[in-house]
This record gives structure tokens, C-alpha cells and sequence, in this order.
């Protein structure tokens, strides 16, 4: 009986032993990308991307925006002299390895191998898009989701009809701005709000801002507004003719009864309409889940 316990116990550690290893990553096994001198390469995430490594000094890079990395080899002739004394190190043949690039995003970990491309090639490639299958997930806490499952759950709200019976509605000079739900999803707030026109001119957004403030304010110098920001919006449009829907995207907040949220929507100079709309407390614990 003894011998039994003891077979199945080391059965139970050596399987959860290999399902918690995380699987290593050879260089022999990376997929390659062509660069070659005076062409750049743009690596092009579907995330943000927070991090970007080269393994070698014969690679020089940056982030022109948050979901391209480029990267290229260095250029001699804007090299400074100390650089130039690498020159040996920079004649390649056709098929040679230059180096590793790492590219990470916010829920995963990419790595290529950089090889030499003679520059007569025809079909230098330019851009990649990495691939599911390039990706390797990175295990963060939980509670931090990334662009593209924020996203998925916006998307997942846009689809349904809004309420007939929004939360919170506010009127003024032709405009309209609803609050048609608030949605809950682990840490994260979803506000789906409508913003509808109905005069006939056009409406160009400048800002949407959202703050904390006191409900009732004394003087205007006691009042304590405090900023909040969006960790994600599903669209960034800045303008609109009739109607536009659309979900923001909030980490976990609390503020007591005595203030209120408020939202504004203020519009492009010159005509500058605003409209405001203050959402209680008690609207966003009623926040339904999904």
C-alpha cells in the first residue's frame, strides 16, 4: 500500500512539475527576419509594445509608435569614430546571423534572429506583422489585462443594443449624452455611453474629460477635482454628425457619497458647445457583469 501512495505521489509532482516549467526558448529554434544596411525593418505588434531588446551593437532601433518597433543595422557614416573602429565587425555574408531582437508586449514575449541580407536582393523585406505562433504568453497577475482582451470585452458590449432606459441622460444646446450602462469585469470599469447630435452641425470633439468632484460646492476655491483617465477606449474618434457610441475603460475606483463623477464633453473652438453629466456613486455599484 505504502509503495502505491508513494508511485502515485511521485506520478501527481512529476506531472505538475511539467505543466508549470516553462518551455525554453533555443536560438537555433527562432524564426528569422531579413535586414540588410540602409532599409529599415518594422516589426509590427498587435499590442503595445513595452519592451524591445538587441543583442548586439550592430543593431540600432527605437518605437516610432507604440506597436511598431524599428529596426535597422548601423550606419558608418553617421557613426562616430569609436563606433568606426567596429567596421571589421560589420561585413556580413548573405545568410549571416546579425544578432537576436526581442520584442515584448503586454501579454507576450517574441524573439527572432536577425539575418543578413546582401542589399542587390530584390525583395528586401520591410515590415512583419509577429504571428500567434511567434508569441510565447508571459504570465502577469491576473487582474492586468492587456489592450487586446480590453478590447474584446469593449467589443463584446458595442454589440449589444443599448438600453432603452439609459442609466444617467443629459440634454443641452442640441446635444445629447448617455450613460446606457455601466459593466463590471474583474478590475477593470466599462462605461458605455452615446453621445447623439441633433442640430445640424457637425460635432468635432476636443476633449472627454472624466473627474471626481464634490457634489455640493461651497466655494469655488474648496473644490477638489481630481482627473481620471481612460486606461482604454474602443474608439478614439474626434468627431461625429448624429450619433456616436462608444466604451471607456477604467481601473477600479471607489469615491464616497458626498462627490460625483462628471463627465464633459467639450467641442472644438469656435462654437465651443459643452455638455456635462454627473453619474452617483450608487450608479456604478448597480454596474452589471459580462
Amino acid at each position: 500500500m505504502k509503495a502505491i501512495l508513494y508511485t502515485l505521489l511521485i506520478f501527481i509532482t512529476q506531472l505538475f512539475t511539467a505543466q508549470t516549467v516553462t518551455k525554453q526558448q533555443l536560438s537555433s529554434d527562432l524564426a528569422e527576419l531579413e535586414i540588410t544596411e540602409g532599409i529599415s525593418l518594422h516589426i509590427i505588434s498587435p499590442e503595445p509594445i513595452q519592451y524591445v531588446d538587441l543583442s548586439t551593437q550592430q543593431l540600432t532601433g527605437d518605437l516610432p509608435s507604440t506597436q511598431i518597433a524599428r529596426v535597422k543595422i548601423v550606419d558608418l557614416t553617421d557613426a562616430s569614430d569609436k563606433d568606426k573602429n567596429r567596421k571589421t565587425l560589420l561585413y556580413y555574408s548573405n545568410g549571416d546571423q546579425i544578432g537576436v531582437i526581442t520584442v515584448v508586449g503586454q501579454s507576450f514575449i517574441a524573439q527572432y534572429k536577425a539575418v543578413y541580407r546582401n542589399p542587390e536582393n530584390l525583395n528586401i523585406v520591410t515590415n512583419i506583422h509577429i504571428q500567434p505562433e511567434e508569441m510565447q504568453p508571459i504570465e502577469f497577475d491576473k487582474m492586468v489585462f492587456s489592450n487586446l482582451e480590453l478590447r474584446k470585452s469593449a467589443m463584446n458590449i458595442i454589440q449589444k443594443k443599448s438600453e432603452k432606459n439609459p442609466i444617467r441622460e443629459e440634454k443641452n444646446l442640441g446635444l445629447s449624452v448617455q450613460l446606457n450602462n455601466v459593466y463590471v469585469f474583474s478590475d477593470y470599469i466599462f462605461l458605455d455611453m452615446t453621445f447623439k447630435n441633433n442640430s445640424n452641425l457637425s460635432y468635432d470633439i476636443e476633449a472627454l474629460k472624466f473627474s471626481v468632484e464634490d457634489k455640493k460646492i461651497h466655494k469655488a476655491t474648496n473644490n477638489q477635482s481630481i482627473e481620471m483617465t481612460p486606461v482604454f477606449q474602443l474608439n478614439p474618434q474626434k468627431h461625429f454628425r448624429k450619433n456616436f457610441r462608444n466604451i471607456y475603460v477604467f481601473k477600479k475606483f471607489t469615491y464616497p457619497n458626498s462627490k460625483v463623477m462628471m463627465i464633459r464633453l467639450i467641442e472644438e473652438q469656435l462654437s465651443g458647445r459643452t455638455i456635462e453629466m454627473k453619474v452617483n456613486y450608487s450608479d456604478i455599484l448597480k454596474a452589471d457583469t459580462f
